[in-house]
């Protein structure tokens, strides 16, 4: 047990505590064996409970597998820089022969994105995060880059894009993250964005539609459409349509939209029940902040459910996800009264990760969850 200690992965269930003498090592291939040095054996069940295990998944993310002179293998975290002969996935074991499953919550509001993304290896893999340069979506880029992907974070400012990179190679130097300009109030921006992502020539695996306006005033976009419904909406539908090929190209591969619980209270129809094309771009006189806020989400919930129906026999599945009651972020900085309301609600609210500790973070533990649905 200190040798877990060491490695910062401590096992604390009793009923897999080793007899004194005994000590748990891997093969190469994933399997656990038991050494006695008592009596100089070795066995494939745990001398406790009789059952046989395999390491459940990959490495953590900054583990790197090594091999020393002797040919022994041992293990180098990069994050903490420290070296150790125990191979951290032993705190991440699963039973050979498992017992009948039961029907308790896999993932809850407590789930932290590291419980999610454990055993995850997204090398090879291309993500591309919008908005990511704060709240949700620096998180979920990160996580992302820490687990092997290369992720591109796409963002209206690019002096706060990069800095978010340089958070992250911070904490990781061979992350591979890169910064892209991408403004969704400017439709030709979105045009340039999946141009220059295209002449790239790699793969699109991952497409995160996360970013958002909340509680604007009233404005118009240079392409004369109410600012929220086109930076919530229409700049993410515009950006899934010019990047449809290179996600089919790339299948399996997955959409998420970020939306809100906040679609319930809205409508999108007349009277009559037919759609009414003015209430997702209202006038002046018909606006009203939240409104215009709610109705944007039921259409980034119509949009996500309508993909998935056309091009999952593609391949390419589509989720969208409420990322937790009133999550405290910098979304409600356009006007003092939501920033009253809620710093009101802060101490109810998931929060933030701090910068340092990742593992803290539970803000998009249900984002990352719709990645495996």
């Amino acid at each position: 047990m200190a040798a877990l200690r060491y490695a910062g992965l401590d096992d604390t269930d009793s009923e897999d505590e080793l007899p004194l003498g005994w000590e748990q090592r891997t093969t190469k291939d994933g399997w656990v064996y038991y050494a006695n040095h008592t009596e100089e054996k070795t066995q494939w069940e745990h001398p406790k409970t009789g059952k046989r295990k395999r390491i459940a998944g990959d490495l953590p993310y900054g583990w790197e597998q090594e091999t020393d002179e002797n040919g022994q293998v041992y293990f180098v975290d990069h994050i903490n820089k420290r070296t150790t002969y125990l191979d951290p996935r032993l705190a991440f074991t699963v039973d050979d022969n498992p017992t009948k499953p039961t029907n308790r919550q896999r993932y809850d509001g407590s789930t932290t994105a590291m419980e999610i993304l454990q055993g995850r290896d997204f090398t090879g893999r291309v993500v591309v995060v919008t908005g990511a340069n704060s709240g949700i979506g620096f998180e979920t880029a990160k996580s992302f880059a820490l687990h092997g992907a290369h992720v591109i974070l796409a963002c209206r400012n690019m002096s706060r894009a990069n800095e978010a990179v340089s958070r992250i190679l911070g904490e990781w130097h061979k992350a591979k993250v890169e910064a892209m300009t991408l403004d969704l109030a400017l439709l030709r921006s979105v045009q340039h964005f999946a141009q220059a992502f295209k002449a790239k020539n790699v793969s699109l695996h991952v497409l995160v539609c996360n970013a958002a306006a909340f509680a604007l005033p009233w404005s118009l976009t240079k392409d004369g459409l109410e600012t929220t419904f086109q930076v919530n909406h229409l700049g993410h539908f515009y950006l899934v349509q010019l990047l449809q090929d290179v996600l089919c190209r790339s299948a399996p591969a997955r959409v998420v939209v970020v939306s809100s619980e906040s679609h319930r209270f809205t409508d999108i129809n007349d009277s009559a029940g037919k759609l009414d094309f003015s209430r997702l771009s209202p006038s002046k006189n018909d606006y009203w902040a939240m409104l215009a806020y709610n109705r944007s989400k039921l259409c980034n919930i119509l949009f996500s459910n309508e993909l998935h129906r056309r091009l999952s026999p593609r391949g390419v599945t589509s989720n969208a996800v409420h990322p937790g009651n009133m999550l405290y972020s910098s979304l409600h900085r356009n006007w003092w009264v939501y920033t009253l309301l809620f710093t009101l609600a802060r101490p109810f609210t998931k929060s933030m990760p701090p910068a340092s500790c990742l593992p803290q973070g539970v803000l998009h533990s249900g984002m990352l969850q719709h990645l495996y649905a």
